[in-house]
């Protein structure tokens, strides 16, 4: 570790701004495993491992036959639902007006009035499953949810998946476009160190702009060598891989 020293122009005085080169290690900024809440069977898979893919992209389709039909099941609910409800207002409408002349009694228009309430209750219910298989034939289709880089793929097709048992991982993808520089220092380094300072990060000889994420609260390997985990977080272009050295210069 390289500690440098600043000297003020004041005489008699001696200031020492500390900085160091500390070596790291890479990491994904975000790891995330993706799994379907939904059961079927594997249609399409749409990606390999090493790509990137932006946001929003397919990753993998199951069968959504099945998902399809719901839909169309429910929609036909709703369309007789509502229906209903609007005969129930139109009857409502037309006992309250007799009401008011005092042509029914209050019990004719108290039944008019829990058959509107009921087939209101009714259509919300219909339009509530909708929404619900809606969601379900939208969860037939995996998409990335970052622009991300594809690192494991267990998805095939053919392959039959069980998400009401256990969720079953398709594919870890890590965040594109970023990247985070693990080093470790000792408990006065850390002090002297704020998250958000800027710092710079050196890969194969390449430098990055980058700022301190996180500052380690607990020590980390063995009791007589105890370091703190610092990350810095720094942008890239190109593709770099986890476990590559880096060194940190830090504040």
């Amino acid at each position: 570790m390289r500690q440098l020293y600043a000297l003020p122009l004041m005489a008699g005085l001696i200031t020492p701004v500390w900085a160091a080169d500390v070596p790291a290690v890479l990491q994904w900024s975000q790891r995330v495993a993706l799994s379907t809440p939904v059961s079927g069977v594997v249609q399409t898979v749409q990606v390999n491992v090493g790509e990137q893919v932006k946001k929003g992209q397919v990753l993998a389709t199951l069968d959504a036959t099945a998902y399809q039909a719901g839909v169309a099941e429910s929609e036909a609910a709703v369309a007789r639902v509502k229906e209903e409800a609007q005969d129930a207002k139109r009857n409502l409408d037309r006992v309250q007006e007799l009401y008011k002349r005092t042509v029914i009694s209050t019990s004719e228009l108290e039944t008019a009035q829990t058959r509107y309430v009921r087939a209101t209750a009714q259509l919300n219910e219909a339009q509530a499953r909708l929404t619900l298989t809606r969601k379900r034939l939208g969860d037939a289709t995996l998409r990335a949810p970052f622009d991300a880089l594809v690192l494991e793929r267990q998805a095939e097709p053919g392959q039959t998946v069980a998400s009401q048992f256990q969720p079953q991982t398709l594919f870890v993808l890590a965040r594109a476009g970023e990247m985070i520089a693990r080093a470790k220092v000792s408990l006065a380094q850390i002090e002297k160190l704020k998250a958000g300072a800027a710092a710079t990060v050196e890969v194969n000889h390449q430098s990055y702009s980058g700022k301190i994420k996180t500052l380690g609260l607990e020590p980390v390997g063995e009791k007589n060598e105890a370091a703190y985990p610092v990350d810095v977080l720094f942008a890239v272009k190109e593709v770099l891989r986890a476990g590559m050295p880096a060194t940190v210069r830090l504040p």
